[in-house]
C-alpha cells in the first residue's frame, strides 16, 4: 500500500508501487514554495499523493522537476496544471517524440513488435491505466542544460543533468540541507536496448560524480530511500564489477570469478543480474 513518509524536516515521500510501475515521488517542502519530484505515472497516481499531502496539512506543490522522459515519471503531469514545471531540455526533447502515440492495445503492442516500447512498460500501462487510456503528454513549462538551482524558502534543491545509461537524459535532485539525494533511475540499467544492459564506463563516470553530493540518504526511485551506508554497499558493488568488466568485457564467466575472488564469496543473485547487465553492455549487439 502506497504511504506518504516523512524522511526530515523538509523532506517527504510516496512509497513506489512495483505492480504497476509507480515510482517515488519525492515532496521538499520549503516556506514560498513546495516542489514535487516526478510528477507519478498517471492521474490516479498524482492524485494520490496530493490527497496524502492534504491529509497531513502539506501544501500542494506549486513546482515539479522532471527526473527523465519515461512514461511512469511524466504521465501525472496533466493532473498539476496550476504548477510550474521543469526538465532538462533533453527531457523534454525525447517528450516531444511521445507525443504523436496512441495508448491503445493496438498501438501498444505494434511499438513493442518494433521496439519503441518494451514489454515490460506495455504491460504496466495496462495495468495502472486499464481501458480508459486517457493520458497526455504535458510539456514542461521551463527547461535548464547542465544545472538549475531552486530557492523554495529555507531549503534549497539542486537539479543535476547527469545522464547514465538507463536514460542520457537523467537528473538528480540534491537537497543541500536535509543532505538527500534523490537518484530517480539514473543509476539503472538501459531497458531499451535489445537486452537489458549497463556498460562499464557510463557506470564508472557516473559514480564519481554521485561522489561529490554530500549526502546521508539517497532515493531510488524504483527501490527506497537508503542510508549512506546502504548506498555506499551498492555503489562499491557497481564500481567493482564495473571496473572487472573493464578488465574482462563480455566474459560473465571470467567477470564473476574475479568478483567471487576479490570478495571472497559466491555472487549473490542480484549481483549476478548485474553481472549479466554488464556483459550485455560489452557486446554491440545487446
Amino acid at each position: 500500500m502506497q504511504k506518504l513518509e516523512r524522511h526530515s524536516p523538509r523532506f517527504w515521500y510516496m512509497t513506489p508501487v512495483a505492480e504497476t510501475d509507480r515510482p517515488i515521488l519525492g515532496v521538499v517542502v520549503g516556506d514560498t514554495h513546495t516542489l514535487l519530484i516526478d510528477a507519478g505515472n498517471s492521474e490516479s497516481h498524482t492524485n494520490a499523493l496530493l490527497d496524502a499531502l492534504a491529509e497531513n496539512g502539506l501544501a500542494r506543490p506549486t513546482i515539479v522537476a522532471l527526473t527523465h522522459w519515461h512514461w511512469d515519471h511524466i504521465f501525472g503531469l496533466s493532473a498539476l496544471p496550476w504548477t510550474v514545471s521543469i526538465a532538462s531540455v533533453e527531457t523534454k526533447n525525447k517528450m516531444e517524440r511521445l507525443l504523436p502515440y496512441e495508448w491503445d492495445d493496438a498501438s501498444l503492442d505494434e511499438r513493442v513488435a518494433s521496439g519503441i516500447e518494451i514489454p515490460f512498460c506495455a504491460d504496466a500501462i495496462r495495468l495502472e491505466f486499464g481501458e480508459a487510456r486517457t493520458m497526455r503528454v504535458v510539456m514542461p513549462t521551463l527547461t535548464f542544460d547542465d544545472s538549475l538551482t531552486l530557492d523554495l524558502g529555507g531549503v534549497h534543491v539542486m537539479l543535476k543533468h547527469v545522464g547514465g545509461d538507463h536514460s542520457p537524459d537523467a537528473v538528480v535532485a540534491y537537497i543541500p540541507e536535509e543532505k538527500v539525494l534523490f537518484l530517480g533511475d539514473a543509476l539503472y540499467a538501459n531497458l531499451y536496448a535489445p537486452s537489458w544492459r549497463m556498460t562499464a564506463e557510463e557506470t564508472l563516470r557516473l559514480l564519481a560524480l554521485l561522489d561529490m553530493f554530500d549526502a546521508e540518504a539517497y532515493v531510488w526511485s524504483h527501490g527506497s530511500v537508503a542510508s549512506r551506508a546502504e548506498y555506499e554497499k551498492d555503489r562499491n558493488v557497481l564500481r567493482l564489477l564495473a571496473t572487472i568488466t573493464m578488465d574482462f568485457p563480455g566474459n560473465k564467466q571470467r567477470i564473476t570469478a574475479q568478483y567471487e575472488r576479490l570478495t571472497g564469496r559466491a555472487v549473490e543473485e542480484e549481483e549476478e543480474e548485474l553481472i549479466t547487465f554488464f556483459v550485455n553492455g560489452s557486446r554491440r549487439d545487446a
